[in-house]
């Protein structure tokens, strides 16, 4: 994992921030918990190269086309980074009263090492990674415009999670490019 911190400008992340609040598909995220389906507060949208369908917590959603806001960001993240992506998971937490449990992003089709790059708009949250065997946990504070690479074995080794918390009372969208493997339908 590497930390990059702020690669966007202030102006550039809270215009960012803006456009990706109006044009992005937002839906309100479904997951399974315990066998039952929960409609959570955090907003969520999916988009990619093609309408492939990504599935997670129980739950699978399918690839919107990607929208200019975020087509400019995604190069960006590619030339600071030197790595192509295919498709971006978009959360928006609402305030620090939203946030998720301890996981992964170790689902197959990401293939055996993803790189996975993290773009934080908006509030400056709170971020940790834990380890699988030793349980040590590395803080982290994500800033408005940052950037964060997860990559080699990082998925494999470590859990990562944005806590809730209290002391956050203002939007964030999070951003996670990632590079899905396998067949899936052509452009059109």
């Amino acid at each position: 994992m590497e930390y990059l911190g702020r690669v966007f400008s202030c102006e550039e992340s809270d215009a960012l921030f803006d456009d990706l609040l109006a044009t992005s598909p937002w839906q309100c995220d479904e997951v399974i918990l315990f066998g039952q389906k929960r409609i959570l507060t955090r907003k969520v949208a999916w988009m990619g190269d093609a309408g492939f369908t990504y599935s997670y917590s129980g739950t699978s959603k399918t690839a919107s086309p990607w929208t200019a806001p975020l087509l400019s960001i995604r190069e960006r993240v590619e030339k600071l980074i030197g790595q192509a992506f295919n498709s971006c998971l978009l959360n928006l937490y609402h305030d620090g009263s939203e946030g998720m449990g301890w996981h992964s992003d170790d689902e197959k089709t990401l293939g055996r090492n993803p790189i996975i790059a993290s773009v934080s708009f908006g509030a400056e949250r709170p971020f940790r990674f834990k380890h699988r065997t030793t349980k040590e946990v590395i803080p982290l504070t994500l800033e408005n415009g940052s950037l964060l690479v997860m990559k080699g074995e990082t998925q494999h080794h470590w859990l990562h999670a944005p806590p809730k918390t209290m002391k956050v009372n203002a939007p964030r969208i999070n951003l996670t490019f990632r590079s899905f493997e396998g067949e899936f339908p052509a452009k059109s």
